[in-house]
């Protein structure tokens, strides 16, 4: 309740304003100032001066004796007349009112106006630190938010952009800072800020922490390797045929009369089901293979040990496989094995692919290759690329088609489908690869009818259910032969050893399970993959500004053109102003880089 009545002409205070009451009937009638009015109940108010107060624009700021005024009241309390007078020497309609708002202010005094606390020294003390330290803390956040716009960061800012990087790695959807700067909060955008002030390098690659995937090999120990009677295969030549610079052989191939054999590393051997290893090795799915780094799904001491040809020998699962004339698998042999290998690159054997064994090996391939192309699997060669990074320089080597390649993969495939008939013919539960079939089967001729094509063709699958591989051609198959690189080979591998050894199998239910686990994670690894890929290409691009290529016509759309460029294996679209022949090359350079954005542009020449 109010020390005073409302009469025309009194201070009072609405709410936290202050207000003139100008008439009193049953209701109160105040002016607010800037022609603003009011018409209240009495309770609405507090009467702080009795007046006359003539106009709100009297209510001026004053000078002084607030110190003085707190430490002579110090640990008592007093009212608003008696505090006004102390303060400014005189109670009036101004005074009240300066006087009122150092109490709503709450740093020496607090109360109501007819009691008034006076605070404490070592209140105040610390309200006057807890103020000075949000001050400090404002002008500091304000000075890093100057910096980022000047894009220039210090040490101590790093803690605070861990915010943004949360978001460039797709952990959070928000970030105040970018917010604060006016930038709309995405991944792209809060990529671009860490890499303008330094935050990250203007090179890193945030795409496999993006797909949440491990940076890291895994660190467990390697198990000794089960005890198995084993066949010595070593004194057959047996050849690992990889890219240069390949650091995980785990195939090789033997000719033996008209036998080709396809070993595959014994990784079952050393991972169980179930132990600590085949648990980590799920978690991840597959080898991620970076231009920058391997992150291997298994210990790389384990492929140290087992990967073909880098220990004097290797133990391996050896698949024996022969051929009719049509091409069709006649008789598989499976058996444990020791083998000598000698490593050769694909460019070693395409130089002498006219001889011995690899001739041989060819014709058998070629044979199986007519067959399966006879049962419509899709001849698809478009662009490849590998993409390397060392020591910060980047290399891009166009893929070119090498029949030693060729060769190699036909018989990976010939091995997938031997061992999936192997299964069924013994019951072995397995993950089998499958892929529906377009709607329009078809042979695509050159680029641009192989480009419209892939776009038909469906994903393959990885199902506990056998059914046909349309890529392929084949009625049934399973992936077999990277158990060091892919999770559900090695899966293929341990059912295979349980086989052999007279073991449990595991069941139709644990291997749906490991397939419903692993194929998320394996889309995840196969994104992080290609971003990754796309994202060295175009710091490539961005390093070579000068840039200039051939691009082939694959689709018109309108005025657009698409272009496949092979020496990149990159795709873009450019707007013309007349149509190209498909299949056409026209020579192009690169315009603008967004590697942020995972954007290129390109223009014709001339």
């Amino acid at each position: 309740m109010s020390v005073y009545k409302a009469a025309p002409g009194s201070l009072a205070l609405y709410k936290i304003r202050p207000a003139r009451v100008t008439q009193v009937s049953d209701k109160i009638d105040i002016d607010l100032g800037a022609g603003k009015g009011k018409r209240v109940r009495d309770k609405d108010i507090v009467v702080l001066h009795p007046g006359p107060l003539n106009r709100l624009e009297d209510l001026v700021e004053l000078e002084g004796e607030l110190t003085e005024a707190w430490e002579l009241l110090s640990g008592e309390q007093t009212q608003l007349d008696e505090l006004a007078a102390l303060i400014y020497g005189d109670f009036t309609p101004a005074s009240a009112w300066a006087t009122w708002t150092l109490v709503a202010e709450g740093l020496y005094f607090e109360g109501t106006p007819e009691r008034i606390l006076v605070r404490s020294a070592e209140q105040v003390a610390a309200d006057q630190q807890e103020k000075a330290e949000k001050l400090a803390a404002e002008q500091a956040w304000e000075a890093f938010l100057k910096r980022l716009e000047q894009k220039v960061i210090l040490p101590e800012d790093r803690e605070r952009l861990s915010e943004v990087e949360m978001l460039a790695i797709g952990r959070t959807e928000g970030s105040r800072i970018l917010q604060l700067l006016g930038h709309q909060e995405t991944p792209v955008n809060a990529h671009r800020m860490l890499t303008q002030v330094g935050y990250w390098t203007a090179d890193f690659n945030p795409h496999p922490l993006r797909q949440n995937l491990p940076w890291d090999d895994p660190e467990l120990e390697m198990p000794s390797l089960t005890e198995m009677e084993r066949v010595d295969l070593t004194g057959m030549a047996a050849y690992a045929i990889d890219d240069e610079g390949s650091e995980d052989p785990d195939d090789a191939l033997s000719l033996e009369g008209d036998r080709l054999w396809v070993h595959v590393a014994d990784v079952a051997a050393a991972v169980e089901p179930d132990s600590a290893l085949d648990h980590e090795a799920r978690a991840r799915a597959a080898n991620l293979y970076l231009p920058e780094k391997i992150v291997h799904m298994l210990p790389p001491q384990i492929t140290r040990q087992l990967a073909l040809g880098l220990q004097p020998t290797s133990p391996a699962l050896s698949i024996g496989v022969k051929l009719d004339d049509t091409g069709q698998i006649t008789d598989v042999k499976l058996c444990k094995s020791w083998i000598k290998v000698t490593r050769l690159t694909y460019g070693q054997v395409n130089e002498c692919m006219n001889s011995t064994p690899f001739c041989e090996i060819k014709a058998i391939t070629d044979r199986y290759r007519e067959r399966r192309h006879a049962n419509g699997a899709a001849r698809i060669d478009l662009p490849e690329a590998s993409v390397r990074v060392s020591e910060g320089e980047i290399r891009i080597r166009p893929l070119q088609p090498l029949a030693s390649r060729d060769m190699v993969t036909e018989a990976m495939v010939m091995a997938g489908e031997a061992i999936a008939a192997y299964a069924l013919e013994h019951s072995i539960p397995l993950p089998f690869a499958t892929q529906p079939a377009p709607d329009k089967p078809e042979v695509p001729e050159g680029m641009a009818a192989m480009y419209a094509y892939r776009r038909k063709m469906r994903p393959s699958q990885s199902r506990t259910q056998e059914g046909p591989h349309a890529g392929l051609g084949l009625s049934c198959y399973s992936r077999t032969t990277s158990p060091l690189r892919r999770y559900l080979d090695l899966v293929v591998h341990q059912q295979l050893q349980a086989h052999l050894a007279g073991d449990p199998l595991l069941s139709y239910e644990q291997i749906g399970e490991r397939v419903s686990i692993t194929e998320p994670i394996n889309g995840a690894v196969r994104r992080a993959e290609r971003l990754s890929n796309m994202h060295w290409k175009l710091l490539y691009l961005k390093q070579n500004k000068n840039w200039e290529g051939e691009g082939v016509v694959v689709e018109m759309t309108d005025n657009k053109v698409t272009l496949l460029i092979p020496e990149l294996a990159m795709e873009t679209r450019i707007r013309v102003r007349s149509p190209l022949p498909l299949d056409s090359r026209v020579p192009i350079a690169v315009r603008e880089v967004d590697v942020e954005d995972q954007t290129a542009w390109f223009r014709l020449i001339g």
